[in-house]
């Protein structure tokens, strides 16, 4: 990858950690329906992955 293309994840992580830390509480109220959100994706797109093989 580009040295660009690194500059623009580390800038993308330190954003991310700075919302985060920010706005932990509002973060934590949610975690129940991101994992209620997450778990369908993911067997959504681990069965995509799996019937390619």
């Amino acid at each position: 990858m580009k040295s660009t293309t690194y500059a623009l994840v580390a800038v993308a992580a330190i954003a991310a950690f700075a919302l985060l830390r920010e706005h932990w509480s509002h973060v934590a109220g949610y975690w129940p329906y991101l994992l209620l959100l997450v778990c369908p994706l993911m067997h959504l797109f681990g069965t995509v992955a799996n019937s390619r093989w």
